[in-house]
């Protein structure tokens, strides 16, 4: 199937959406009206290179006309300068066709859990944590995405040893950040350090797709609640109620405690979200280590050991070691300007999918 009878198969099927969308007994079936629309919504930019590439292959047979017919010399040289032009543009939007192509993440358009914990290095990684989180706090408002503290504990010099995030917002949250999981290593003179002396420190990063009610059917009696008192900050409350929370899945054995709301309920709460991404996470490394097997990919596959960049102070210096990109902007990029690296991180995993589409 050439690239155009693809591309009008697939207009068909958007068509087809799109009268669906305004059948009244399907808008009342929520569940499958919401399908639908980000069936349609997919598809869109797909329907739209479509017609630009329709209409330059019919330009392109025109030109091609006039160079074979028409007699007037003037006239052929401006139809060959055309015709270079729109042989250009064809190659280009054949390569963005190519890409919308490639399979979506099931998950891309997930909001996500995203977690940054403190490594190798003492207090100073825990101070590379807390760097890290104002790194991706940034970055996240840059985007219009909305970051809530879902739990932390802070470092003894500052940062933090854990801290547990929910990111929300449009325009594929998981899909994005995705490619942030894995060992970030930090190299720089820490503020204790007398002697002057470079050390390596690392924090690790998870990045999970955060699990809707639909996609974890929970069982409520394989989960056992615990309640404690909390302690560290929180005012009058800390040690005389018990609103901390900790929940374990007994299949699993993967436990979440939650400490940081007075109100019982809303810790709850909190523990159940991270349970259910957490279960929803062993589901999320199998298909990553699926894909793994089949393909080099620039997303970790859950093992949290995988060193993934390094930020050196003294250099000013960031590299990649997935795709081997050296930066010497530290400064812009610890304040949060990671987006041309999450880029050439989605250019490289999606040349890997197109040679797996193309076999």
């Amino acid at each position: 199937m050439d690239l155009l009878e693809k591309l009008r198969e697939l207009k068909n099927q958007f068509k087809e959406i799109e009268e669906k969308m305004t059948d009244p007994g399907i808008i009342s079936d929520q569940k499958r009206f919401v399908k639908l629309n980000k069936d349609y919504s997919e598809l869109q930019p797909l329907v739209e290179a479509y017609h630009l590439y329709s209409d330059i292959v019919g330009n392109i047979e025109t030109s091609k006309e006039i160079i074979n017919q028409e007699t007037d010399e003037e006239f052929r040289d401006m139809a060959k300068e055309e015709l270079k032009e729109l042989e250009k543009k064809k190659l280009e939007i054949e390569e963005r066709i190519k890409i919308l192509l490639i399979p979506k993440d099931p998950d891309d358009d997930k909001n996500a859990v995203f977690e940054i914990r403190a490594g190798t290095g003492g207090d100073e990684a825990s101070i590379f944590a807390g760097d890290l989180y104002k790194m991706y706090s940034k970055y996240c408002e840059s985007k219009g995405w909305k970051v809530e503290v879902i739990s932390f504990t802070e470092g003894t010099m500052g940062g933090y040893k854990e801290i547990i995030l929910n990111i929300s917002g449009n325009n594929s949250v998981y899909g994005t950040l995705k490619y942030e999981s894995g060992v970030h290593r930090v190299q720089r003179v820490p503020e204790t350090e007398t002697q002057g002396r470079v050390h390596t420190s690392a924090a690790s990063v998870a990045v999970l797709p955060e699990a809707e009610e639909f996609d974890i059917q929970l069982d409520q009696s394989d989960i056992r609640k615990d309640l404690y008192c909390s302690s560290g900050p929180g005012g009058q409350s800390v040690n005389t109620t018990y609103s901390a929370v900790r929940l374990t899945h007994e299949p699993t054995g993967i436990v979440v405690a939650i400490q940081d709301e007075k109100s019982q309920h809303k810790n709850y709460a909190k523990a159940l979200k991270i349970l259910r991404s957490r279960i929803y996470e062993l589901e999320h490394k199998k298909y990553l280590d699926e894909i793994a097997s089949k393909r080099k990919t620039m997303v970790s596959t859950g093992d949290r050991s995988a060193k993934v960049r390094t930020y050196n102070w003294p250099q000013g210096r960031v590299t990649d070691h997935r795709i081997n990109l050296t930066l010497y902007n530290l400064d812009s990029i610890i304040a949060g300007d990671i987006q041309g690296i999450i880029d050439a991180l989605q250019t490289a995993e999606n040349a890997e999918r197109m040679k797996e589409e193309l076999g």
